[in-house]
């Protein structure tokens, strides 16, 4: 893997981390908040890997 990807997957991983813990922190835990930041993840993570891991 190349090592732009590697820094592409890392930046959108903390920027997507720190949006969720803030969204944790500032926000009423329930069970629509959890759903919004579990599908929020895959929608951002699962088009790269199908993109640039599973080739």
């Amino acid at each position: 893997m190349k090592t732009s990807v590697i820094i592409r997957f890392a930046i959108l991983g903390l920027l997507w981390l720190g949006l969720a813990a803030y969204i944790l922190t500032h926000a009423q835990i329930t069970l629509y908040t959890l759903f919004v930041i579990f599908a929020s993840a895959i929608i951002i993570f699962v088009p790269m890997y199908k993109k640039y891991i599973r080739k």
